[in-house]
């Protein structure tokens, strides 16, 4: 399939000037290995089942593990985790040891500090062009009730001023 340079450049610029919330998702190996990556295509979809999904690009070495997962933990990060989603987003470290995290009662990876982590079930995967649909059902979710870190035009940063107020 071929893009329009034109239309991919005009679609990257509309949708980097889209501010999204920014969040890790972690699953494990077949031998039980933890597997993470940075992640901001990611959205709610049904409220009955609990149904969220996220996007994987094919040409990411992990790909095929989050594809046939049977499960996988979403973290929605908070303000202060940048250093959380370069982490995971950067190639050739052990981003587990660079972060603070446990595994839960699901047996998935799980980041401290997160503002918010839903534990989910894969319920279907979708090809869709270059990347994969990856949807779950929600199985188990944490609230820290804090501040996000967001992204817009390639930065990470904190809702700015007093937008978000705290319970």
């Amino acid at each position: 399939m071929t893009t329009n340079v034109t239309n991919e450049s005009l679609f990257k610029e509309v949708l980097g000037n889209y501010p999204t919330g920014v969040t890790v998702v972690t699953t494990v190996t077949e031998d039980g290995t933890p597997l993470g990556l940075t992640v901001n295509s990611f959205a709610s979809v049904s409220i009955d089942p609990l149904l969220i999904l996220w996007s994987i690009d094919k040409r990411v070495s992990s790909h095929d593990v989050f594809k046939n997962t049977e499960k996988f933990a979403v973290h929605v990060l908070a303000s202060d985790q940048s250093d959380v989603c370069s982490v995971f987003a950067s190639k050739g470290v052990d981003r587990f040891a660079n972060c603070d995290w446990k595994f839960s009662e699901n047996n998935l990876p799980v980041i401290a500090g997160a503002t918010g982590v839903l534990q989910c079930k894969t319920f279907k995967t979708i090809d869709a062009g270059d990347h994969t649909i990856l949807i779950g059902q929600v199985i188990d979710i944490d609230s820290a009730k804090k501040e996000p870190l967001l992204y817009h035009k390639r930065n990470f940063g904190p809702i700015p001023g007093d937008f978000y107020k705290k319970d």
